[in-house]
């Protein structure tokens, strides 16, 4: 290419990013960015208003290794909860963003059932931020998946949306089809500890062409919300019958039980 060729071809370059960041602007001016809880206007980019902020918890370090809750106080490197010792679930580590309150279950409940697919992107990048030891050593990333009944009437799988968005980020490509929901269940909400487990027993499998990819693979599954963890350790459980090496849980929010000891 010859030198006015490269002066033009940079001009022309230098006119697109001009414009691109005219439209921004005017945008901007005229749809100022909306906070993604209470939708009102926030200075600048995606995300919470400082009073939503200000309301959401972030689950940060002291947390137990093993379920990713929070502790009152730091016990120690390597210290285990209580419950992770006298009930140690299928999958090695689980890790979570955010604190399932107010705020958190707001977000979710948009995700998932008000279409508010604009949330995935910024809700991803804080659990691949939570995730970010798990995500490290990951060979794929499973998203919970829907039976396809519930897959049809919502039209999205809001975690294999929010499994996009952490991919984007990490590199750790998404296996969509490497776990199937080949029961259908009824709604976790409501029913008690044993009566999850037992809703979604037998509800998933690995398709017999997804066995290349989980056999021997470090595996992470994604999911929006760990409440009893019984939806995550069915879907743990059948990974590892599968020959998965390992498989971690990564999800935006989580339940925390009030009135538990810390460790």
């Amino acid at each position: 290419m010859g030198a006015v060729g490269i002066v033009e071809r940079v001009g022309l370059a230098r006119v697109a990013s001009a414009l691109r960041a005219g439209f921004t602007l005017t945008r901007d001016f005229a749809l100022p960015p909306l906070c993604i809880s209470c939708r009102e206007p926030v200075g600048a980019g995606a995300g919470l208003c400082p009073t939503c902020w200000a309301k959401l918890s972030p689950i940060e370090e002291p947390y137990c290794p093993r379920l990713g809750t929070p502790f009152a106080y730091d016990p120690g490197p390597g210290t285990l909860s209580m419950e992770a010792i006298a009930d140690p679930p299928a999958y090695e580590r689980a890790r979570a963003a955010v604190r399932y309150d107010d705020v958190a279950r707001k977000l979710v409940h948009s995700l998932k059932y008000s279409d508010r697919l604009d949330l995935a992107p910024v809700m991803g990048r804080w659990m691949a931020r939570a995730g970010r030891d798990l995500l490290a050593g990951a060979d794929g990333l499973i998203p919970v998946p829907l039976h396809w009944r519930r897959l049809w009437a919502r039209r999205f799988n809001q975690s294999a949306a929010l499994a996009l968005h952490i991919s984007e980020q990490c590199g750790v490509p998404v296996l969509a089809e490497g776990l199937k929901r080949v029961r259908s269940t009824v709604q976790q909400v409501g029913l008690s500890k044993s009566e999850r487990a037992g809703n979604v027993q037998g509800a998933f499998s690995v398709p017999p062409r997804a066995k290349t990819d989980i056999v021997g693979r470090r595996l992470i599954l994604v999911d929006d919300v760990l409440t009893s963890g019984a939806t995550l350790e069915a879907c743990a459980r059948t990974l590892m019958r599968a020959g998965a090496a390992q498989v971690d849980v990564l999800v935006f929010a989580r339940v925390v039980g009030l009135g538990r000891s810390p460790i």
